[in-house]
């Protein structure tokens, strides 16, 4: 497994160590016979897998007088150190570049955030890189070294590859991402998709612990979605998994910027909606906050452009819940500060959309921070960590 200077091979050997890591990580404190329960492991896969984990002080056995022996075999709550080891996470917006440090159980303990004046790649790579080594300074506070580093980036994003194929709102193309940060900062790297990194973070520290089907759509720059199937965040065979930014709600909508007609994200995003909000009441609005304004005072083109935004996500997310029937979509992004103006329409567009039993799919709404969407990219260097490196490998 491969590591690079100041940082560590974590030691799962194999496939059922980072398996009973991840679910202790997610549910623990457990015992050893919840983690053979939940894995589907035997307590002597589980016992083998957890000494080493024990020994090199990623978990940690707590002893209680409460605790009582089990047929020989400890009974004691075991957990997770999560000081053990630090990681950083960067988001990568189209003005702002958000960075956190976390710890193992992804908990930010440092935030930082700079302004984007610079889309070129090399400028963006000295910006992350000096972000960097503001948060290493930051971790040697803590006496324990970063292990990773998770950079999420909206477009198509190669996760396998560390390559950026096309990010519209940063006007990249084929680039080598993890490669790059890798010279710059010195750390393992790990790049995805925004969302996908987001999704990861829910599904192990978030509102999707426990769930194995479900999906998280975000609304606000752009519509994304990530979907957690079977227990597994896919990015099907391209890397463009649940892309329902661009599926076609009305043939004859405005064009969008991925060539076709009517996409949610060409009514539904932020962009899209100031530019229908100034159209419809012929005023200067330049920015979101200024249609929201306008809404919320009762401005009636204003209002009917958020009622149909609404419609389209609405829509959208019934989409997902007819493909995979998720027990749950999480709705997230910052595009939730006008949630009041269009939720009843999201909600009724979804239940007309959805198909039989598909309309039970519980529908969240989870309003997070950028530093969130950060903290989705140190979850994504936090599972490489644990499952080891596989870019360039086939």
């Amino acid at each position: 497994m491969r590591s690079t200077p100041g940082t560590e091979a974590f030691p799962a050997h194999t496939p059922a160590a980072a398996q009973i890591f991840t679910t202790v990580l997610s549910h623990g404190p457990l015992t050893r016979s919840d983690m053979a329960g939940r894995a589907g492991l035997s307590a002597a896969a589980v016992t083998k897998a957890v000494r080493p984990l024990i020994e090199a002080g990623y978990l940690v056995e707590d002893a209680g007088d409460e605790a009582r022996p089990s047929l020989g075999r400890p009974a004691n709550p075991v957990r997770v150190d999560g000081g053990r080891a630090l990681f950083i996470g960067v988001k990568i917006t189209g003005n702002e570049i958000i960075a956190v440090l976390t710890d193992l159980c992804c908990r930010i303990r440092v935030a930082r955030h700079v302004p984007l004046n610079d889309r070129e790649p090399k400028a963006v790579l000295a910006s992350v890189a000096a972000l960097a080594q503001e948060l290493l300074a930051e971790a040697d506070g803590f006496g324990v070294q970063v292990q990773g580093l998770g950079v999420a980036v909206s477009g198509d994003v190669d996760r396998a590859a560390g390559e950026v194929r096309f990010s519209p709102f940063l006007e990249w193309r084929d680039l080598p991402l993890a490669e790059l940060m890798e010279m710059t900062t010195g750390l393992p790297v790990t790049v995805d998709n925004d969302v996908r990194a987001l999704t990861v973070a829910e599904q192990w520290f978030g509102a999707g612990i426990g769930l194995s089907d479900f999906a998280v759509v975000t609304v606000g720059a752009g519509i994304g979605c990530g979907l957690v199937v079977h227990g597994k965040v896919v990015s099907g065979a391209h890397g463009v998994a649940g892309e329902i930014g661009h599926v076609v709600i009305d043939p004859t909508g405005p064009p969008c910027h991925c060539g076709n007609r009517g996409c949610a994200e060409a009514i539904a995003a932020d962009p899209a909606i100031v530019a229908a909000v100034r159209e419809a009441t012929r005023l200067p609005v330049a920015d979101a906050a200024q249609a929201v304004d306008l809404a919320r005072r009762g401005d009636p083109g204003a209002r009917e452009v958020y009622a149909r935004a609404g419609e389209a996500i609405g829509r959208a997310i019934a989409t997902v819940a007819n493909l995979m029937g998720p027990q749950r979509v999480i709705i997230s992004g910052e595009g939730l500060a006008a949630y009041d103006l269009f939720a009843e329409q999201i909600r009724e567009a979804f239940t007309a959309s959805a198909f039989g039993t598909a309309a039970r799919c519980d529908l969240l709404t989870r309003p997070l921070p950028f530093d969130e969407w950060a903290r989705g990219a140190a979850a994504t260097a936090i599972q490489s960590f644990i499952s080891g490196p596989t870019r360039g490998q086939e």
